[in-house]
């Protein structure tokens, strides 16, 4: 796979804008969509949404780590990542992770472990807005 074929994003754009410019894969049989989706409520008080920050180069050259890392463990597969910044509302989605495999399994257990290493490793804070 090319590295063109893995494409990370971290940026204001929604992940509906995002989702917008995908073309279907030909090549494989499953095309798993994770959205984490910003809930309304953190620690038991009523949330109106968060507002995610980064220090951008430092953020994205960590997702691209992870990418790279992962498209050399598991070569079969294609990847896009995208992470929001700035205020995210309720109900609306953060973070996309696009994983298409042969076959589901692999799907979801790749799609499973990108979110760990994000979660783990990339730079991006939250603040939630309480209501």
């Amino acid at each position: 796979m090319a590295s063109s074929d893995f494409k990370v994003s971290i940026s204001e754009q929604s992940v509906a804008e995002v989702e917008k410019t995908f073309s279907p894969s030909l090549q494989h049989g499953a095309d798993l969509r994770f959205h984490g989706v910003v809930r309304d409520q953190e620690d038991d008080k009523i949330i109106t949404g968060i507002d995610y920050s980064c220090y951008q180069d430092m953020a994205a050259a960590e997702l691209q780590k992870i990418v790279d890392q992962m498209q050399s463990e598991h070569p079969d597969h294609l990847a896009h990542i995208h992470h929001r910044i700035g205020f995210v509302a309720a109900g609306d989605a953060s973070i996309l992770i696009r994983v298409q495999t042969a076959h589901s399994q692999a799907a979801f257990d790749l799609s499973r472990e990108y979110l760990r290493r994000i979660k783990q490793t990339v730079p991006i804070w939250k603040k939630p807005i309480f209501a």
